[in-house]
């Protein structure tokens, strides 16, 4: 959809994704354990929006409509109430209207659509914000609770691990029908490796992998699912890991903009919007991710660009056949080369479209309400030059999201505009 009033990022701000492997995460083998607690939801939900409103020059009293991102805090941290909780980080959004979105992994994008639609009903500056803490419980028991975003009576059965095993059956359904090589997959693995490991805000920042290590079962990179049938399908490192983490952007109109004292030309736009959902329990080709496809299509001809437009591009790459599957849907290979992109290098970040530049879900980690939103500003920081060691070579001028929740089932796409393009 093509916003009526146009829409512009004001400021934004990232936290550092967190979590077991990452220097600063406290866990029973941290020299600081027991010295010391990682941070709550709270306070990574704090500090992304205050750092959003000062990279946006705004009071918080400035911000006429607020939404929070964040699928399962009332389980993982007994938290909910999350639109009030953001009203908690700055005395000025005391008494600013805000709600709480969900929508399993693609919360975070529908937090941006909810601000978007503020707008165009007539709010000026607008805040969409997104955090979650899921290492409070063991990734056995996460597990159990991240299930709840299936359809829980047909699908919890799958394994223990439900919906690794749901996309350990996409990369088998896959495999069978394209040919793929399985171990293959590794090349995506090492990617959003090398990316987060130039990103200081990846969870996996500081680990490398050792040649091979992505490219066969066992140690770092064991199978892990008890569903024989699935087991072979699926390893720890193709996996998103078990992330915390927050992030926020300020969102405003023309209006917005002057009251700010900001220029339309040094601003990233978004100009268009996709969202899609498809009835829960009901994916029926296991071999692509075709509401997916539609959100993409949705935004894209809304925004009247095409995929040579495109400079740079977030997917939501939850586990490696996410991605390989994102590349079809994006239009980037045809069905059965989706892997191709990515081994060919077009993806890379001096490639003919990078794609996660900072590491994606599977490296830069996911802390499942932040997500779409840290797509979104990963694409504006490219288009502003604002990436440091993974900056990309080619200054983008339009680049597009994915946010997807469920398996293929919420789906939010977003098409953003460099300043001056």
């Amino acid at each position: 959809m093509k916003p009526q009033r146009r829409v512009f990022i004001a400021g934004g701000s990232i936290t550092p994704f967190i979590g077991k492997y990452h220097p600063d995460f406290i866990w029973k083998g941290h020299p600081d354990a027991g010295r010391r607690d990682n941070p709550t939801v709270e306070q990574h939900l704090t500090t992304a929006i205050r750092a959003a409103l000062a990279e946006a020059g705004a009071k918080g009293s400035q911000i006429e409509r607020g939404y929070v991102g964040n699928f399962a805090g009332g389980l993982f941290v007994n938290q909910l109430h999350m639109g009030s909780l953001a009203a908690r980080a700055d005395e000025g959004l005391d008494g600013v209207p805000f709600s709480r979105v969900e929508g399993a992994c693609a919360s975070g994008g529908l937090a941006i659509v909810g601000a978007i639609e503020a707008i165009q009903s007539g709010r000026n500056v607008t805040l969409a914000a997104g955090a979650e803490v899921q290492t409070t419980y063991s990734a056995r028991d996460g597990a159990e609770f991240l299930a709840r975003a299936s359809h829980y009576e047909t699908e919890r059965s799958l394994d223990e691990f439900a919906f690794p095993a749901m996309f350990a059956r996409r990369t088998q359904a896959y495999a069978a029908a394209t040919g793929l090589e399985r171990d293959r997959l590794s090349v995506v693995v090492d990617k959003a490796y090398r990316n987060a490991n130039r990103n200081p805000l990846a969870h996996m920042h500081t680990v490398e992998l050792a040649p091979g290590e992505s490219a066969a079962p066992g140690g770092r990179n064991a199978e892990f699912l008890s569903n024989p049938e699935y087991r072979p399908w699926l390893r720890v490192l193709e996996c998103s890991p078990v992330s915390d983490g927050g992030s926020a952007v300020v969102l405003v109109s023309e209006d917005g903009l002057a009251e700010l004292g900001l220029r339309a030309e040094d601003c990233v736009e978004v100009v268009s919007w996709g969202h899609r959902t498809g009835a829960l329990g009901l994916t029926h080709d296991h071999t692509r991710l075709l509401e997916v496809q539609r959100t993409i299509e949705e935004a894209l001809s809304s925004a009247g660009v095409a995929l040579a437009d495109l400079g740079v591009a977030e997917v939501h790459d939850c586990f490696a056949i996410s991605e390989v599957m994102m590349m079809e849907a994006l239009g980037l290979a045809a069905y059965g080369r989706g892997l191709d992109a990515i081994a060919d290098g077009r993806t890379e970040l001096d490639g003919e479209l990078p794609v996660n530049t900072g590491g994606g879900l599977i490296a830069f980690g996911h802390p499942i309400g932040a997500t779409g939103i840290k797509q979104v500003l990963e694409v504006a920081r490219q288009m502003r030059g604002a990436c440091g060691t993974y900056q990309i070579a080619k200054r983008p001028t339009h680049g597009v999201t994915v946010n997807m929740g469920g398996d293929d089932r919420t789906c939010v796409s977003f098409v953003l505009r460099a300043p001056g393009a």
